[in-house]
């Protein structure tokens, strides 16, 4: 049902320019197979367009209003508060056709509108929510919150932003640093990932992982649930061979898994041993 998945999108990735955009289409295709991204991507063209001619001067806060303007007010962006976990939010093709989305989706497109018009902004993986960043000179950076309308935050309004989702964190500025588009397609596939396991969606999920696993192949925790994600859907010999997997990779990297996810592993690991040797 997701054919060449995988290779699409580490294709799109390594695409220059528009690889992002790309990058977020072929993720939507987890939720849209058939999706053809050509209409989209001829669609932030057209938005790029008209940021330029909204863009004029050389001052970057007044390029980010230009922005603004644009993509807020005239197009109507906005994030999506009421529905948050509508799995249409993580899809770059409904985003754009129904100019709602969350944090991440909006900022691939702030982003990739902005590039086409001239400003180059980079995505900040921000703890809970997903951030947008100008670097200029001698610490002149913007801050931007694409799911708030393109509001310019502060430190003081970081802040607040990670005690609403990470109480349990200390702020560092380190939190602010610019993403790689590879970072980026995970957190997106992350979110997918979440949604359909809490819906069940167990083939969605398992495929979501297994984009995540072509990302990072060394990703014990990945590994692990992707096991987990064909065992539920009684793919016995994947499962074992994902589990078994994770655990080797996770004593080889020196990681101490909680004992409770251990014990969960090699329980499975046991059961899968004994439903195969019994097929045998």
């Amino acid at each position: 049902m997701w054919p060449a998945l995988a290779d699409d999108l580490t294709s799109a990735l390594d695409t220059p320019g528009e690889g992002l955009a790309r990058a977020a289409l072929v993720i939507a295709r987890l939720e849209y197979p058939r999706l053809d991204p050509a209409p989209f991507l001829e669609r932030l063209e057209t938005l790029g367009r008209k940021a330029a001619a909204r863009m004029g001067g050389a001052d970057p806060a007044e390029r980010v209003a230009g922005l603004n303007a644009l993509l807020f007010e005239e197009e109507a962006f906005a994030g999506n508060d009421s529905q948050y976990d509508d799995p249409r939010n993580s899809c770059l093709n409904r985003v754009l056709d129904r100019r709602m989305g969350i944090p991440v989706t909006l900022s691939v497109i702030y982003m990739d509108v902005a590039r086409r018009a001239g400003l180059e902004l980079e995505g900040v993986n921000f703890p809970g929510h997903f951030l947008v960043r100008y670097q200029g000179e001698s610490g002149s950076d913007l801050i931007i919150d694409p799911f708030h309308a393109g509001a310019v935050l502060s430190e003081r309004d970081c802040r607040h932003l990670l005690g609403r989702s990470h109480a349990d964190l200390d702020f560092s500025p380190a939190l602010l640093a610019p993403a790689s588009p590879r970072r980026i397609a995970t957190r997106m596939l992350a979110n997918l990932k979440r949604l359909y396991v809490e819906m069940r969606s167990y083939a969605q999920a398992y495929a979501a992982t297994d984009l995540l696993v072509a990302l990072c192949p060394n990703s014990g925790d990945d590994l692990r649930d992707r096991g987990l994600l064909a065992y539920q859907l009684d793919d016995f010999g994947p499962a074992l061979r994902d589990l078994e997997a994770s655990l080797t990779l996770t004593r080889r990297q020196g990681l101490d898994a909680p004992r409770s996810d251990q014990r969960l592993v090699w329980d499975h690991i046991k059961t899968l041993r004994r439903r195969l040797a019994s097929l045998n």
